[in-house]
């Protein structure tokens, strides 16, 4: 399976083996009648040479300028039609089909205020591009503001990023590292500035960190910053899908809990229900992962005047 590279190479290396082998052959044939024809000065008066000026006579009815004619016609011909069908792989390699690539990594890119932005299928939303080597990847690229040309140059990309619109594109990494994301369109006085990065991961070390996107942790601590361990329940409702799942108190671990069977990054609305009326209710919303929150549980008013009744009444006795 061709990657966009390999594409980009073989076109480069035919038209420069090509352009070599017609420079030589154009420069030898030059230097072979001028050697030929050099004037040697022993030329006899009834011997046929040209002279400046003169259209040269002879040539075989025109046979060798028929021929050189033909044959580079066939050459440019065949060029032009096998260029044609790289470039068409290109646009669209159909050999994978449309199944194969909803079944691939697919990235939404946006240009926005001389920055990029990514967002993958799940909702994962890095700050950098990541994929995984030797795996074909989908980007449709559109722009929140003005005109951008979405490009990464080492591996052969570049699309137009323009509002309202979407312009599908695709690559193939084959080799990890890090590479540098430009702008290829004048888009303001930041242009130059407006770079990112893609990098390019093991595909085990790309599905680990996806993984840890996808991946939420909450502790529960009263207002001593001690942790709680029962009273409570969490929810997570998506937003987006149906998931909502609600853990109780003894999933927590010492007060926390770490829940990474996640299928979407977010947004998430958190809430934290009191089970026997003991604490205040917690209520989030637009939470995404990944995340590592700590909510305070506070004593509802009924529980902490009642606290303060037998302080009071203690005190007393």
């Amino acid at each position: 399976m061709q990657t966009r590279v390999d594409v980009f190479e073989q076109i480069f290396l035919v038209f420069l083996g090509l352009g070599a082998l017609v420079g030589i052959v154009v420069i030898t044939y030059t230097l072979y009648n001028a050697y030929k024809y050099r004037d040697t000065g022993d030329a006899s008066d009834d011997e046929d040479l040209p002279s400046v000026g003169e259209l040269p006579t002879g040539g075989k009815g025109g046979k060798k300028l028929f021929l050189s004619f033909g044959l580079s016609a066939i050459i440019v011909i065949s060029l032009v039609i096998w260029t044609y069908g790289m470039l068409l792989y290109v646009e669209d390699p159909a050999d994978e089909g449309e199944t194969a690539q909803e079944e691939a990594l697919n990235v939404e890119v946006v240009g926005d205020g001389f920055a990029w932005s990514y967002e993958y299928e799940n909702g994962v939303e890095p700050i950098n591009l990541r994929v995984p080597a030797g795996e074909r990847v989908w980007i449709q690229v559109t722009s929140g503001d003005v005109w951008h040309a979405f490009g990464i140059p080492e591996q052969r990309v570049k699309a137009d990023a323009i509002p309202g619109e979407y312009d599908e594109t695709w690559f193939q990494a084959d080799e990890t590292g890090d590479y540098e994301i430009q702008c290829y369109e004048l888009c303001g006085e930041y242009h130059t500035s407006m770079v990112s990065t893609l990098t390019v991961m093991e595909p085990d070390a790309f599905d680990q960190w996806m993984a840890d996107q996808l991946t939420m942790s909450f502790t529960m601590e009263d207002g001593n910053e001690s942790r709680v361990t029962e009273g409570y329940e969490l929810t997570l409702d998506h937003q987006e899908t149906d998931f909502n799942e609600t853990y109780t108190a003894d999933e927590f671990e010492n007060g926390s809990i770490t829940i990474d069977e996640l299928d979407h990054a977010g947004p998430y609305n958190v809430t934290v229900t009191p089970t026997d009326g003991q604490f205040e209710p917690i209520e989030e919303t637009g939470v995404k992962s990944p995340t590592d929150d700590t909510f305070t549980l506070e004593m509802n008013a009924t529980e902490s005047n009642a606290n303060e009744s037998d302080a009071t009444n203690g005190g007393e006795n």
